[in-house]
């Protein structure tokens, strides 16, 4: 039960003369009984809340900085009107700052025997899922003196996927790949190609490629062509420990690791590869293995909505132990990790040879660019200093990217925006010298 505010002023209202022309309990209870009796009489008219119907439907996912509607179905069985204000209560960050408010309160006036529809919508701030709260429900009489209030359990859920910004980049990595596979056809055979098809020599073709069985059956001299492998295996690998909750710009390190890795997957799933997912930290994850081309990208944005990073040291043992297992066979193994010195040199170098021995390796960071501009500051001391403290960052990160190379790894360190293109330079550029 609940008093609204037009109660208040009326029980106000009565009072003030009473008060000021003559001070008495029974003046003022002769004033305020009538208003005691048409509070009871509008509690009794108000339409009872335990007994609405309320159901749920509308989206169960959204991207990241999108919205999703979520309708809330009421019924009223009763015999009276509802009048009522309703709260459709979900976490906070289910919004944009501000905006609570104004869409989760609804007002709403449902006859005898009908239902009426509400629609919450959402804008969701992370990733995640986001599980619906409760309803509240005051219902109010005919004379909005007094109400009836309640909560209903009306579970949803909704489920926020990674934006994957970096989409954007995808029709150009594709020309790219077509451009490779005719280029790469027709002039070069390079180590661990396949064959294509044959065709008429030409001036300047590598006599290496005349192939002579088929020369003996034709008048003309015929060349094999080769294209890039296809059916390649490809392993993503998201490192979800301590370094990855490190901040950059307005998101964790995460965040742009998991979009270069959904744009370096629908690349490699176009270029005909198999790709699978394993975020690990201490234990594993999330792990997407054996999906066909057409559920793959829905797959891994379902498996990494959920990952959030772990405040603890990755168990750099357990992790090559467990990707090895993960890719039995020959495969590049992108491992999107930090490159500070302390977790490379303590944790993965140690143990790098085992996965060199058998895979190619591509390691991918996520660099600052604070610590950039950082480094070209000048103007005051402490500017100054700022540069080169920067500058020393730099120079340590860069001895830990030769470190890696030297180990035979492949090295991407980008900002966030640029991590992804970058990464699918690099997997382009392996593509094309057969080291896949």
């Amino acid at each position: 039960m609940a008093l609204t505010g037009r109660t208040a002023l009326l029980a106000a209202i009565g009072s003030l003369p009473v008060g000021i022309l003559e001070p008495s309990w029974p003046g003022i209870l002769a004033v305020n009984a009538p208003l005691a009796l048409a509070c009871a009489c509008d509690a009794v008219l108000a339409t009872p809340v335990r007994r609405l119907g309320l159901t749920r439907s509308g989206d169960t996912s959204v991207r990241l900085g999108e919205t999703a509607d979520v309708t809330l179905t009421v019924t009223n069985p009763s015999g009276r009107p509802l009048r009522a204000r309703l709260r459709d209560a979900w976490p906070p960050s289910s919004w944009e700052p501000g905006t609570e408010t104004a869409a989760s309160r609804h007002r709403l006036t449902v006859p005898p025997g009908e239902r009426r529809r509400l629609t919450t919508r959402l804008r969701p701030t992370r990733r995640g899922d986001r599980q619906a709260d409760r309803v509240t429900i005051r219902s109010y009489g005919p004379l909005g003196l007094y109400a009836r209030q309640g909560s209903h359990q009306v579970p949803w859920t909704v489920r926020v996927l990674p934006p994957f910004t970096s989409r954007k980049h995808l029709p150009s990595k594709l020309a790219r790949l077509r451009e490779l596979d005719g280029r790469t056809s027709v002039l070069t055979r390079g180590e661990g190609t396949e064959f294509d098809s044959l065709r008429e020599y030409v001036p300047g073709d590598d006599t290496r490629s005349i192939d002579w069985r088929a020369t003996a059956r034709h008048s003309t001299v015929a060349v094999r062509t080769w294209r890039p492998e296809r059916d390649r295996h490809i392993l993503l690998v998201l490192d979800t420990g301590r370094t990855s909750a490190g901040r950059v710009g307005d998101a964790p390190r995460l965040d742009a690791s998991m979009d270069a890795a959904l744009l370096l997957a629908a690349l490699a799933s176009r270029a005909g590869d198999r790709v699978d997912l394993l975020a690990y930290d201490r234990r594993v994850r999330a792990l997407v293995q054996g999906r066909a081309s057409g559920e793959l990208l829905p797959s891994l944005v379902n498996a990494m909505s959920t990952l959030e990073p772990e405040l603890v040291e990755t168990d750099a043992r357990g992790l090559t132990a467990t990707a090895l297992r993960t890719a039995p066979r020959r495969s590049l193994i992108v491992l999107l990790t930090s490159l500070d010195a302390a977790p490379i040199e303590e944790g993965l170098l140690p143990v790098l040879s085992r996965l060199t021995q058998r895979h190619t390796v591509l390691v991918a960071s996520v660099a600052d660019p604070y610590v950039a501009r950082m480094a070209a500051s000048r103007g005051n001391p402490e500017a100054v200093y700022a540069a080169a403290s920067a500058a020393q960052a730099q120079a340590e990160r860069h001895r830990t990217a030769e470190q890696l190379q030297r180990h035979g790894v492949t090295v991407v360190d980008a900002p966030p925006e640029d991590l992804a293109p970058a990464l699918a330079d690099a997997y382009l550029a392996l593509k094309a010298a057969g080291r896949l």
